[in-house]
Protein backbone atom coordinates (compact mmCIF):
# COMPACT_ATOMS: atom_id res chain seq x y z
CA UNK A 1 0.00 0.00 0.00
CA UNK A 2 1.46 3.33 -1.05
CA UNK A 3 0.07 5.33 1.90
CA UNK A 4 2.60 3.90 4.39
CA UNK A 5 5.52 6.04 3.19
CA UNK A 6 3.83 9.43 2.98
CA UNK A 7 5.26 12.55 4.62
CA UNK A 8 3.10 14.64 6.93
CA UNK A 9 2.61 17.29 4.25
CA UNK A 10 1.50 14.65 1.71
CA UNK A 11 -0.93 13.15 4.24
CA UNK A 12 -2.51 16.53 5.01
CA UNK A 13 -2.90 17.34 1.30
CA UNK A 14 -4.32 13.89 0.40
CA UNK A 15 -8.09 13.29 0.19
CA UNK A 16 -9.74 12.75 3.58
CA UNK A 17 -12.45 10.09 4.15
CA UNK A 18 -15.95 11.35 5.03
CA UNK A 19 -15.86 10.10 8.64
CA UNK A 20 -12.64 12.00 9.32
CA UNK A 21 -14.15 15.15 7.79
CA UNK A 22 -17.00 14.85 10.29
CA UNK A 23 -14.52 14.38 13.15
CA UNK A 24 -12.50 17.36 11.94
CA UNK A 25 -15.63 19.53 11.95
CA UNK A 26 -16.53 18.40 15.47
CA UNK A 27 -12.99 19.13 16.63
CA UNK A 28 -13.02 22.60 15.12
CA UNK A 29 -16.36 23.30 16.79
CA UNK A 30 -15.09 22.14 20.20
CA UNK A 31 -11.94 24.23 19.85
CA UNK A 32 -13.98 27.27 18.84
CA UNK A 33 -16.33 26.95 21.81
CA UNK A 34 -13.40 26.51 24.19
CA UNK A 35 -11.58 29.50 22.71
CA UNK A 36 -14.67 31.69 22.89
CA UNK A 37 -15.20 30.85 26.56
CA UNK A 38 -11.54 31.51 27.38
CA UNK A 39 -11.60 34.83 25.53
CA UNK A 40 -14.80 36.08 27.14
CA UNK A 41 -14.38 39.41 28.94
CA UNK A 42 -16.60 38.28 31.82
CA UNK A 43 -15.07 36.73 34.94
CA UNK A 44 -16.11 33.06 34.96
CA UNK A 45 -15.74 30.39 37.64
CA UNK A 46 -12.47 28.45 37.59
CA UNK A 47 -14.25 25.19 36.72
CA UNK A 48 -15.73 26.64 33.53
CA UNK A 49 -12.39 28.13 32.49
CA UNK A 50 -10.67 24.79 33.11
CA UNK A 51 -13.32 22.93 31.10
CA UNK A 52 -12.94 25.45 28.27
CA UNK A 53 -9.19 24.79 28.23
CA UNK A 54 -9.83 21.07 27.90
CA UNK A 55 -12.36 21.69 25.12
CA UNK A 56 -9.81 23.79 23.27
CA UNK A 57 -7.08 21.18 23.68
CA UNK A 58 -9.30 18.22 22.79
CA UNK A 59 -10.80 19.92 19.76
CA UNK A 60 -7.38 20.87 18.46
CA UNK A 61 -6.04 17.33 18.83
CA UNK A 62 -9.11 15.74 17.21
CA UNK A 63 -8.93 18.16 14.28
CA UNK A 64 -5.22 17.58 13.71
CA UNK A 65 -5.48 13.80 13.87
CA UNK A 66 -8.59 13.70 11.66
CA UNK A 67 -6.87 15.83 9.02
CA UNK A 68 -4.11 13.24 8.61
CA UNK A 69 -6.57 10.45 7.76
CA UNK A 70 -6.09 9.34 4.15
CA UNK A 71 -8.43 7.53 1.79
CA UNK A 72 -7.08 4.13 0.87
CA UNK A 73 -6.29 3.60 -2.79
CA UNK A 74 -7.31 -0.03 -2.56
CA UNK A 75 -10.99 -0.79 -2.08
CA UNK A 76 -11.70 -3.74 0.23
CA UNK A 77 -12.85 -6.80 -1.65
CA UNK A 78 -16.07 -8.38 -0.42
CA UNK A 79 -16.68 -12.03 -1.13
CA UNK A 80 -19.94 -12.71 -3.05
CA UNK A 81 -21.50 -14.55 -0.09
CA UNK A 82 -20.87 -11.53 2.21
CA UNK A 83 -22.72 -9.01 0.06
CA UNK A 84 -25.95 -7.65 1.49
CA UNK A 85 -28.71 -6.96 -0.98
Amino acid sequence: MKNKNMSVVERVKAPTPKWFKVLRTIGITLASVGGAILASPVALPAGIVTAAGYLLLGGTVVSAVAQTGVKSEEEPKIAPEEKVE
